[in-house]
């Protein structure tokens, strides 16, 4: 602990640490950090945006890479071709619902696109052509030559100057000197932070500008390869890779495409040979002697594929990005925000995280003869000139718990400070007339209350060991007061477990995630912490060769593992882990190591992320649900009008009691493509998450997503058909 020697006289009515990028937030709180939130619903000026862009994607070439669609739009043409030879109502507005099948799935796309491109732009105007000041033959005791060059041509290793108004060039380390830096351009936070050389916060981002001072940079990023190039890439969708289950979903809808073309092109040679062997059946737009008609051999094959998926797919892996880019997390592959939703193990840092970040006063306990307002006023007066987080909260406590007003400047005159120092191990003050206050180590208290002639009662040790048995952290008060010196009490300094965080842990609990508290603190102190927050596992006194050790050790095991770091020290785990997430302000080695950086530097995101990546898995299996479900509802629509004509007796399957075969199959087709714009806003928002057991959430796919997914079909197929049979021709 560290004094000045001027005390601080006013004080704010409350205490705590104070994150330099939030302020004052309510820790705990799921939604602190999110600033940017899209809510995914469609936006109709973005919709009209999306139109031209979901054409483009007509291209066979763009299209091929979605199996599922490239079929549709295969049909679509093939459709088209033989509407134009020959021409009717039906065939036409079945053709025309064909062509929207497509639209419309890469309209899900391309408003999932749209969104990141939106935020693109507000990345590119911080990426503006900037003039860097780069200095040549600069070390640490050389200044060196200045010379401007366009900041582009950086390259890494590169050292810059930078001064208060300008725009720092690149991503790169503070060398040298402190500044406060303005990082709303990448953040979207206006509260101003500080970068300094040395320690864990002197990583600085190209864009941002300082406010204050001048800091000497050393550029640590390739051309090209900074973080605002990166996040423009990322939310554009441009290098997104498709993720494992990703490609597994892929390749199983391309199966069940394949399957659906063989069933239905087995249908036509037993339509020819059923329509053979009756020829006195008229022949209608659906059926005649040669069979099935194409269009409607192609109208059944779209409604049969899983088109709905196929068309969403894509946009829900964006969509799962865009959620992290909303919260001010880069993620440097969908990999990795797929992995957050199927980790096993959260390894969380106590102090920031779990805790507060500082030890704040907790009780105040006095020795036998000393009432409780004595020994808070000699407390408070102890800590008047402490301006770390610890001395500010014994200041408050006093005066919320006892009422003591802070004291006036005029009153302290002619007070002497006495600084903490690692010899001494206490500080306090001289108030004249012989009166001096001490606080500090419980053994160098004791030890200054001897030398003054002053004994120490046994129970002091007592206090001093039930403080630290619970956890805490015991500061002893010492008074010299008319030549005689004696102990008044124990301050208990505890970390204050952040609200919310037990239950936060519960839900962890329900949704199969074990969470570990890594700290350097003794495992006496780290089991009272543990057992106070409800974490299931801690490891106490943690090295960097421990954290590495317990990330193997999980991952031998077959689990997943996530964990934040912003050290140096904290890069080989954050490598090793499945989910490393480092923190923005901490050094390019954490940052380069681990595949997300937090922009705020929040380690309590860490729990977001999961539970983000907990949705995108969610949703893709919803809408997968959902999508193969609503096929059922088709087949009951599409084969009794194909075949009812010839066999009757399939009019008993016509359970919507449908107009006429042709209203029934425009009518599916209808309906297959309206509810893939139905379900975009979905696949953007994603499927409200619940912490559950698996049973439970799939027991509520299958319920909702799956029993919905039958019964939607049912009404809107009628309904459409009920429009649809006003149309000429569909009699």
């Amino acid at each position: 602990m560290t004094t000045n020697t001027t005390p601080r006289v006013e004080r704010d009515a409350t205490a705590g640490s104070h994150d330099e990028n939030h302020g004052d937030v309510t820790l705990g709180d799921a939604t602190t950090t999110t600033k940017r939130v899209g809510g995914g619903l469609l936006d109709p000026k973005m919709l009209l945006h999306s139109i031209p862009d979901a054409v483009k994607k007509l291209d066979p070439r763009t299209l091929w890479h979605n199996p599922v669609m490239f079929v549709v739009e295969v049909g679509a043409v093939w459709s088209t071709v033989l509407a134009v030879a020959e021409p009717s109502w039906f065939g036409w507005l079945t053709v025309g619902w064909l062509w929207l099948t497509v639209i419309f799935a890469n309209l899900a796309e391309a408003v999932a696109e749209g969104r990141g491109k939106a935020q693109a732009d507000s990345l590119r105007r911080a990426k503006a052509d900037t003039v860097a000041r780069r200095l040549v033959g600069w070390a640490p005791s050389v200044p060196g030559t200045e010379e401007e060059v366009a900041a582009p041509l950086l390259r890494q290793g590169d050292v810059v100057v930078v001064e208060a108004g300008q725009v720092i060039p690149g991503d790169g380390d503070v060398v040298e000197g402190i500044a406060s830096v303005d990082e709303s351009a990448i953040t979207g936070e206006s509260a101003p932070v500080i970068r300094e050389s040395g320690g864990d916060r002197s990583a600085v981002t190209g864009g941002t500008t300082v406010l204050s001072d001048r800091i000497v940079v050393k550029i640590t990023q390739k051309p090209g390869e900074s973080f605002i190039d990166r996040m423009i890439a990322l939310v554009e969708g441009a290098n997104r890779q498709k993720t494992p289950n990703e490609i597994a979903l892929n390749i199983l809808l391309a199966a069940l495409t394949l399957i659906f073309v063989f069933a239905v092109a087995t249908l036509q040679p037993l339509a020819i040979f059923s329509k053979g062997n009756n020829p006195g059946v008229p022949d209608s737009l659906a059926l005649n002697g040669d069979g099935i008609s194409g269009i409607v051999m192609v109208a059944l094959l779209v409604c049969l594929i899983p088109t709905t998926i196929g068309a969403l797919l894509s946009a829900i892996g964006i969509a799962g990005m865009d959620r992290l880019v909303q919260r001010n997390v880069l993620a440097m592959s969908g990999r990795a925000v797929e992995a957050a939703g199927d980790v096993n193990v959260l390894l969380l840092d106590k102090t920031g995280t779990i805790t507060l970040g500082n030890r704040q006063a907790g009780a105040f306990l006095q020795l036998d003869g000393v009432t409780p307002e004595r020994f808070a006023d000699a407390a408070q007066l102890s800590s008047l000139a402490d301006e770390t987080p610890e001395g500010r909260s014994i200041v408050v406590f006093a005066k919320e718990r006892f009422g003591l007003r802070a004291r006036a400047a005029s009153e302290l005159v002619d007070a002497q400070w006495i600084e903490f120092t690692a010899a001494t191990r206490m500080s306090g003050v001289d108030l004249g007339d012989g009166h001096q206050l001490r606080k500090g180590a419980a053994a160098s208290v004791a030890d200054w209350v001897r030398a003054n002639g002053g004994t120490v009662p046994p129970e002091l040790g007592a206090i001093v060991d039930e403080v630290s048995s619970a956890g805490g952290t015991p500061l002893v008060v010492g008074e010299l007061r008319d030549g005689t010196a004696r102990a008044l009490g124990v301050i208990h300094l505890k970390d204050v477990v952040k609200p919310g965080m037990r239950e936060r842990f519960d839900e962890m609990r329900r949704m199969g995630i074990r969470t570990v508290m890594i700290t350097g603190d003794n495992p006496l102190t780290a089991k009272a912490i543990a057992d106070e927050a409800g974490v299931d596992d801690f490891l106490a006194e943690a090295t960097p060769e421990d954290k590495l050790a317990l990330i193997k050790r999980e991952q031998e095991g077959g689990k997943l593992v996530a964990m934040t770091g912003d050290g140096t020290n904290d890069a080989p785990a954050l490598a090793q882990a499945d989910v490393g997430v480092a923190m923005n302000t901490g050094t390019s080695a954490a940052k380069e190591a681990g595949n997300m950086v937090d922009l705020d530097s929040d380690p309590t995101k860490l729990i977001e992320i999961v539970e983000i990546g907990k949705q995108l898995l969610i949703t893709r299996g919803a809408l997968t649900t959902f999508s193969i479900a609503n096929d059922i509802a088709k087949y009951f629509a599409i084969i009794p009008a194909l075949f009812v004509t010839l066999f009757p007796g399939l009019d008993l399957l016509n359970v919507m009691r449908l107009h006429s075969p042709q209203s029934a199959i425009l009518s599916a087709v209808i309906f297959n493509a309206v509810v893939i714009i139905a379900l975009i806003p979905l696949s953007l928002k994603g499927v409200r998450y619940t912490p559950s057991s698996a049973s439970k959430l799939l027991s509520r796919n299958l319920y909702v997503y799956g029993l919905g997914g039958i019964i939607a079909p049912f009404i809107g197929i009628k309904l459409i058909d009920l429009v649809v049979q006003l149309i000429p021709g569909m009699s």
